[in-house]
């Protein structure tokens, strides 16, 4: 046990480090990493698992925690001891399961392992600090709201700042709570291959937690899986995963059979699998995306499905295609974004985060919308539709769409459940918010395009 215990800590960090200084999705680090070591015990890839996403999800406060006990700013730190505190500082403040003295003396081990034996006596001092004195410690008060929420939230202030006078103090708080919630998977039944009844019977038969999700009938959250491909009902394509916020994009698209979709950004599919379905395999999904790998993405989904009228392609949504031209009854351009909507999946978004990238994104989404609005037929349909909470990239993007082209905003009512509609909603687009809705956080519009275009 002893031995696993330090190369568990060691596998921690090495993935900390992965995500943190070489810029690696958290997820694809994590992941890359238990494959590996597919060979420990569940007990010891779940301590892993834990860790590692609990000291990205509570990075700020962590870090005011070590600047308040340290002499040394965690910002000047050498990232090796960096991450090894930030981690240890997660098991003392967050696992009562792991023994105070066992996190410090692994710390200690650790960083005489990596090479860093004259900084033994810091990384002991700075924990035995942190054990004695942590109910001493002077957080912001409540005088200071954001500051107050972005630490106990561990949210950049910036976006504690936005989403306060967007949406308020009550709003705010419960989207900051939903993302330290531990994430669902969210599943979408595909009721051509089997009745939703039928599905989760067999999840359940399998031992997988199943309760409906929001909204939508077809829609199921599972948990208490080790993994999808053991799951009958994934490997037999009865399922998709995919979030209720993604699967509402394709209710407003509302397609027709027959229809030709043109999907720009397609990877990893999910909404591109779910508008074929709804075509009872008929018409035509150019599933669309960047590269090779990313269709690739597609592809392995496709192949699990046995969906038969979707095509991916490499594309890339920044060139026009003139072989497009006027010839989609729907397109979808659900666009690259600062992904503030999947926080609660990826934590790492938060800290690279910036209100420099925002606007280069914006850039980027206004120059794949003019490609595509010549792609749409008289009268077809655009949705527009990103994983953010951000206006400058939702409503001021739509807003700058609709002032620059000929397309008009619909109402999402007669595609939406009840409990969605809103004035917003009968305007043409709908914010969903983490924590209010129970979904993402994501944003659709739907426009039409004028039969003709109106001389200016």
């Amino acid at each position: 046990m002893g031995t696993y215990a330090v190369n568990t800590r060691e596998l921690i960090l090495q993935i900390l480090l992965m995500i943190d200084e070489e810029g690696e999705h958290s997820h694809i680090a994590l992941g890359n990493v238990l494959s590996k070591y597919q060979f420990l015990p569940k007990q010891e890839r779940a301590f892993i698992t834990r860790v590692c996403e609990g000291t990205l999800e509570y990075r700020i406060r962590i870090d005011y925690i070590l600047d308040y006990f340290s002499a040394v700013p965690v910002s000047r730190m050498k990232p090796v001891i960096r991450e090894i505190l930030r981690s240890a500082v997660y098991q003392l403040e967050y696992m009562d399961s792991v023994p105070d003295s066992a996190v410090c003396n692994e710390a200690v081990r650790l960083a005489q392992k990596k090479g860093f034996y004259n900084l033994k006596a810091f990384v002991n001092g700075v924990l035995r600090s942190v054990i004695r004195g942590r109910d001493q410690i002077e957080w912001p008060s409540g005088d200071d709201l954001p500051q107050s929420l972005s630490i106990s939230y561990s949210m950049p202030r910036f976006l504690v700042d936005r989403w306060l006078r967007d949406y308020g103090e009550e709003k705010t708080r419960a989207i900051l709570e939903d993302f330290l919630r531990p994430p669902c998977t969210t599943v979408r039944c595909r009721p051509g291959k089997d009745s939703v009844d039928d599905i989760a019977k067999s999840l359940r038969a399998q031992g997988v937690t199943v309760e409906p999700a929001s909204y939508l009938p077809y829609a199921l959250k599972i948990s208490g899986y080790d993994h999808l491909y053991a799951l009958d009902a994934f490997r037999e394509g009865k399922i998709v995963v995919q979030d209720v916020s993604s699967m509402l994009v394709g209710e407003v698209a509302a397609p027709k059979k027959g229809d030709y979709i043109i999907d720009l950004c397609a990877a990893p599919g999910g909404k591109s699998l779910h508008l074929g379905d709804m075509m009872s395999g008929y018409g035509t999904v150019d599933a669309r995306d960047v590269s090779e790998y990313k269709t690739g993405l597609i592809e392995e989904n496709l192949s699990r499905t046995d969906i038969i009228n979707v095509f991916p392609k490499v594309q890339d949504a920044t060139v026009f295609d003139v072989e497009s031209l006027l010839q989609a009854d729907i397109l979808l351009a659900d666009l690259p974004c600062s992904g503030y909507g999947v926080i609660g999946r990826k934590p790492e978004i938060k800290y690279r985060a910036s209100q420099a990238k925002e606007l280069e994104l914006v850039q980027l989404q206004r120059q794949i919308l003019t490609c595509a609005a010549d792609y749409v037929k008289p009268e077809g349909v655009l949705i527009y539709s990103t994983c953010t909470i951000s206006r400058v990239e939702n409503e001021e993007n739509m807003l700058w769409f609709r002032n620059h082209f000929p397309f008009v905003l619909e109402s999402l009512d007669p595609y939406l459940p009840p409990g969605l509609r809103t004035e917003s909603t009968a305007l043409g687009y709908l914010q969903l918010l983490p924590g209010v809705h129970g979904t993402d956080g994501f944003f659709m519009a739907r426009f039409r395009r004028k039969l003709s275009v109106e001389s200016s």
